[in-house]
């Protein structure tokens, strides 16, 4: 894949992760998103998160899988989009449904567990999304960085639980997105556990012994 298409890709990338917002914008502009408008874009933006989430967690195993190494160059930009659309559905919550009733949202957090887990899961998404760039990179190590970017397997099992807590009685949708979180953590858990053998197996392989070369053959 050479660097034109690449970023022909990422261009296009950029404007498919646009629709799912322009598409309630114009709903909402419609009037059309039934009788609790603003629950509908505060539950649709915090789906869309979760999904891009997960979606963000398949580019890996793609990248593995298909050997197209430029998959991963896709990854920030979706991981990007999952903070974009968790942040609007935060802001939809705070802004138009508790109307910045600081009180009343630190009850929620406090009583209701579905709010205690979705602004848990937002927190650890931010340093994930303030430590995205080349430089940060840089500053923290790559070791330190994938240390603290390996939370977003957390982050997405605690944003599942989010979501099939606020749901409670169809749980079908959540339950999908938590097998799906099961396989992809488990492919990285059996990654991880070949390298491990493999290294292994490495270490304590007998060490062939050199060629004996003749002294009447040596120069």
């Amino acid at each position: 894949m050479t660097e034109r298409r690449i970023l022909a890709v990422k261009a296009l990338l950029f404007a498919l992760c646009l629709l799912p917002l322009a598409w309630y914008a114009w709903r909402f502009q419609q009037d059309a998103l039934g009788a609790n408008p603003i629950e509908a874009v505060t539950r649709g933006m915090g789906l869309w998160a979760l999904r891009f989430l997960l979606i963000t967690l398949t580019v890996t195993p793609a990248r593995k899988l298909t050997r197209q190494a430029w998959l991963g160059r896709l990854r920030r930009m979706l991981g990007l989009f999952t903070f974009f659309y968790a942040g609007l559905h935060l802001t939809t919550y705070v802004w138009f449904d508790q109307f910045f009733d600081w009180t009343a949202i630190a009850k929620d957090i406090l009583k209701r567990p579905f709010i205690t887990a979705g602004m848990a899961a937002f927190a650890l998404l931010v340093p994930l999304a303030a430590t995205s760039t080349n430089a940060m990179v840089r500053r923290l190590g790559g070791r330190r960085w994938q240390e603290l970017h390996r939370t977003v397997y957390a982050i997405a099992m605690i944003a599942v639980l989010h979501f099939w807590w606020m749901v409670k009685l169809d749980t079908r949708e959540p339950a999908l997105y938590a097998v799906i979180v099961a396989v992809l953590l488990g492919l990285r858990l059996w990654w991880r556990e070949q390298e491990r053998r493999r290294q292994a197996a490495g270490a304590y392989a007998p060490k062939r012994p050199g060629r004996v070369i003749p002294i009447s053959s040596r120069r």
